[in-house]
């Protein structure tokens, strides 16, 4: 007898969907029987990602700045409006930041990052209970990093940020284990996609493949890791599978921080 499909009937909300984990996080859900609504901040790129998923009644998208509450309560919204309830969040959204020593920083780009990586994920988590509660629980899954558990020199916005995200993971999970809604971080290593090429060309310019070498130099298992990766770990906190799993934070990263 096949497997039931493991996230049969359920209904999840992806931000940060047109990025390489987001995408590929909505890829596997779907296969794995969900309807999900994909929600960036550009329509082109929403409607690409769309495209290469291939269109479906159990997909649906909506333009929305993660960041900004009017528009993720109304992406919350939408959801339930087209799928009927909501019991899968993925914070997804997120950005690397400007590489920089905090003396030479600016406030403004400080404030940028926080904006986006821990805001995006309060007001994702704020808006999600309601919904959740109607279905007798849910998951909320958040994309958080290595920075979260780690310093690195010349990253102090991106770090700031992910160790702000991994409290606020915590926090969410103690306020609504009793509503059977439950809260988890992943916590990516570096992943082959946009943004730690983003990070490696900021550290270096003339020679990036240097940063590469040495961040491959403190990789146990010797490589980056995929975005399909990162959303297996996804999938397994989404699902029922992850029934007794709150509050934690799942390494993706190759074993980085075993050292």
């Amino acid at each position: 007898m096949a497997n039931m499909a493991r996230l049969s009937g359920k209904v999840a909300l992806i931000t940060g969907a047109t990025g390489g984990i987001g995408e590929a996080s909505a890829r596997l859900f779907l296969a794995e029987g969900a309807s999900v609504m994909l929600v960036g901040r550009s329509k082109e790129k929403l409607q690409e990602t769309v495209t290469r998923l291939g269109a479906s009644k159990a997909v649906a998208t909506f333009v929305a700045e993660a960041a900004d509450e009017a528009g993720m309560a109304a992406a919350v919204a939408a959801t339930v409006g087209a799928f009927g309830g909501l019991d899968i969040v993925f914070a997804n959204a997120g950005m690397e930041g400007t590489v920089g020593m905090i003396a030479d920083s600016q406030l403004a780009d400080f404030e940028r990052v926080v904006r986006t990586n821990v805001s995006s994920v309060w007001l994702a988590i704020k808006h999600a209970v309601t919904p959740m509660r109607q279905r007798g629980g849910g998951s909320i899954i958040v994309t958080a990093s290595i920075s979260g558990e780690r310093g690195f020199a010349g990253g102090a916005p991106y770090v700031t940020s992910k160790h702000a995200v991994i409290g606020l993971v915590r926090s969410a999970a103690l306020e609504l284990a009793a509503a059977g809604i439950r809260v988890n971080a992943i916590a990516p290593g570096p992943i082959d996609n946009r943004m730690i090429r983003s990070i490696e060309t900021q550290i270096s310019p003339e020679s990036p493949d240097k940063i590469r070498e040495f961040l491959l130099s403190k990789i146990a298992m010797g490589r980056y890791g995929t975005n399909e990766e990162v959303a297996e770990m996804a999938l397994f906190l989404a699902s029922d599978a992850s029934s007794y799993s709150t509050g934690g934070t799942f390494m993706v990263d190759g074993g980085f921080t075993a050292a």
